[in-house]
């Protein structure tokens, strides 16, 4: 039996905030892959290792988590007064498809060194020594981000001494500007701030009960209930919730719902097929806690607990 060869694509690996994914030049995908549909979906879904089920991407670039099961699409702008377009992918693990319905808040924090590095940027715009300046058009919900790299004599500087919780080692800073992140777009699941009309909502979920919800949509769409209605304190850490397939139901139910609610899908049903947005998360008042690497969380030292799905 003849098989076909394999296929070499340029591509890069990059970790961006708490996220890391597969980036590629679109001018660098197979001429069927450049265009949205099935044959990208394919390739892109291959690349990732899904899906997989054993759940560990082994034969993949993925990390088996959804924080590490992403993918990244840049190319020269469209939109006037832009460098590049950044298209965004979450794969499932174990789905068979991609969703492009929202943008990666971390992984947005890798386009503009990527950019820069792959000669997307003006190189009359690319500053030698400082910080240069990348327009950024977020092409999944049709918002410009704008991204302040870090430069040493000409080149992306990576390494630094900035420290971010979830991440193991310090490296550069990269500050990130997103504009106008709630207002009147075109983009899917655009619109204002409150797709409800109400900063608070009573979510009726069937099976599950009724939870007063503050829905939002600023930049990713995110149903806010409160910790204690869920019967958490806003304290839990991944496994807590990670491993009780219970709690995971109920909280998909109430993503579901919220989905609707938002206008993001018809119905419950049609939410599987965008687990990317919305987000589920439940907040609480400050308390004291340990964080996932045994560092102590002083109450007096936040505002607010959050955990978000």
């Amino acid at each position: 039996m003849r098989f076909p060869p394999q296929r070499k694509i340029p591509a890069t690996y990059m970790r961006g905030g708490t996220s890391k994914g597969v980036f590629f030049r679109l001018q660098d995908l197979p001429p069927e892959a450049q265009a949205p549909g099935p044959a990208r979906d394919a390739l892109l879904l291959r690349v990732i290792g899904s899906p997989d089920p054993y759940g560990k991407h082994t034969d993949g670039m993925g990390g088996a988590t959804s924080s590490t099961s992403k993918v990244v699409i840049i190319s020269p702008s469209t939109q006037s007064g832009h460098a590049v377009d950044y298209l965004y992918g979450q794969v499932p693990i174990e789905g068979a498809f991609i969703d492009w319905s929202g943008n990666c808040g971390n992984l947005s924090s890798a386009v503009g060194p990527f950019a820069i590095a792959n000669g997307l940027v003006d190189p009359a715009r690319v500053t030698r020594d400082g910080i240069c300046t990348v327009r950024i058009w977020q092409a999944n919900i049709h918002k410009t981000i704008v991204a302040h790299v870090p430069m040493t004599d000409g080149e992306v500087q990576e390494t630094g001494d900035f420290e971010l919780d979830g991440v193991t080692f310090p490296a550069a800073e990269i500050a990130l500007e997103f504009l106008d992140p709630a207002d009147e777009g075109d983009g899917e699941g655009g619109g204002a701030m409150f797709p409800t009309g109400n900063p608070i909502d009573d979510l009726d979920v069937p099976g599950v009960g009724v939870f007063r919800a503050t829905m939002i949509n600023a930049g990713v769409p995110v149903v806010f209930v409160e910790a204690a209605a869920l019967g958490y304190d806003g304290t839990e850490l991944q496994g807590a919730i990670n491993e009780d397939k219970v709690a995971l139901a109920k909280l998909e139910a109430i993503r579901a719902q919220g989905a609707v609610r938002m206008g993001l899908v018809a119905d419950a049903a049609a939410a599987a097929k965008r687990p990317l947005t919305p987000k589920v998360a439940f907040v609480a008042p400050p308390k004291d806690y340990m964080s996932s690497s045994g560092k102590p969380v002083k109450a007096g030292d936040i505002d607010l607990l959050a955990r978000a799905m």
